[in-house]
């Protein structure tokens, strides 16, 4: 990846300088780590997302816009944190351009609560 960082210490900034990704992707995986992912995820224009099979948390890095996860639709800003269980359809709608955020998939397919033990 371009200007390799401390794998510890990943900021905003350097992220989005990872973008676009493979063959144009508005998103690209920076660290795993075990069973976590973390991606960075810029959209233009509208969000194609389709549920995922593991559980998902947001973390908006920047930008404003509305955000669908199953039947709740709430307003975002930066600094919010979305959980999404897995298997759930969600979306980023109504964004500004300067929207972007950190992703972080984790757990097992299915979700945590179909983990042994877990639910």
């Amino acid at each position: 990846m371009k200007g390799e960082p401390d794998k510890h210490h990943l900021s905003p900034g350097w992220a989005l300088k990872q973008l676009p990704g493979e063959k144009g992707a508005d998103w690209r995986v920076l660290f795993e780590h075990g069973s976590l992912e973390i991606e960075v995820y810029a959209p233009q224009g509208t969000d194609p997302q389709e549920p995922h099979s593991r559980d998902e948390v947001y973390v908006i890095i920047s930008g404003t816009g509305w955000f669908v996860n199953g039947s709740r639709r709430n307003r975002f800003e930066p600094g919010d944190l979305l959980f999404v269980p897995a298997g759930v359809a969600h979306r980023f709608e109504g964004f500004s351009s300067d929207f972007s955020t950190w992703v972080m998939f984790y757990g097992p397919e299915g979700g945590e609560a179909t983990a042994p033990g877990q639910g």
